[in-house]
């Protein structure tokens, strides 16, 4: 029997003494519906994402993302996910959020989460850059309290001026990315999952970005983030997971990790 338990997922305002992270033998399936199991075995070896093809008791055809994930992450943690195109990554940083719960083994998680795989999830381009401050941030768990005491601070961070009261829709790109990222970037979870290192803005906005980013994941307990970047995982993360068919083929130092990976 699959089972999830998270202590803390985002918005709970308890604090654990330690935050922690446990998987064991844990698999994600994904069912495919109006399939037949024949045919489609006949005509696919591996689909998309890297996953293998069967079916269940009732006949019906499931791809398993991920297959009997057993590891743990404990306070101080900086994980990187390695992995090709296809190999699990996002699907595991789904579990990791509480979006997907494993459909055998078990995932613990004990913490406050917070996910940054899509920043601008929220945004609704209709309303002002103040009202999506208001709907991203309650996406992310805060309160409407939570948000009003950081409101200055963020659309100070965001450079809107004037425009901050205007709809997104009016935005240029640059300016929707400092928006979501503004808003984004101030929460404080003991738990952070991200999908590659945010970076937007102009240039003189990517050095506030970088600095936010190295406060955010400095203020964090357990990092996980996945990324094609050597540079990054080397210089960010001490511990590297490579998943390879939705399975765990390396969990080691960086160094030994990215050498296996992406040779000398």
């Amino acid at each position: 029997m699959a089972s999830i338990n998270v202590a803390l997922l985002i918005g709970s305002k308890k604090k654990t003494i330690m935050a922690c992270i446990e998987f064991h033998n844990a698999c994600v399936d994904f069912p495919i519906y109006n399939a037949s199991s024949r045919s489609l075995k006949k005509q696919l070896i591996q689909v998309a994402t890297g996953g293998k093809l069967s079916a269940n008791d009732q006949g019906r055809v499931i791809v398993r993302a991920l297959e009997d994930l057993t590891f743990s992450l404990n306070d101080g943690d900086r994980v990187g996910l390695l992995g090709h195109n296809g190999a699990g990554k996002s699907t595991l940083l789904r579990l990791l959020s509480g979006v997907y719960a494993p459909s055998a083994g078990t995932a613990s998680i004990s913490g406050e989460v917070a996910s940054l795989i899509d920043i601008s999830l929220g945004i609704d381009p209709e309303a002002s850059g103040r009202e999506n401050i208001f709907m991203r941030g309650i996406l992310l768990g805060m309160t409407k309290s939570d948000i009003a005491e950081k409101l200055d601070e963020i659309i100070e961070f965001s450079e809107l001026g004037d425009f901050i009261d205007l709809p997104v829709r009016t935005y240029s790109s640059g300016m929707h990315l400092r928006l979501a990222f503004a808003v984004s970037t101030t929460i404080r979870p003991e738990i952070l999952i991200m999908d590659e290192w945010l970076s937007v803005g102009d240039e003189g906005f990517k050095h506030k970005a970088e600095a936010r980013m190295n406060e955010l994941v400095q203020a964090t307990s357990i990092l996980v983030i996945a990324s094609h970047s050597r540079d990054l995982v080397l210089h960010t993360c001490n511990r590297v997971i490579w998943l390879e068919h939705g399975k765990i083929k390396m969990d080691s130092d960086p160094e030994t990790v990215t050498r296996a990976y992406f040779g000398h």
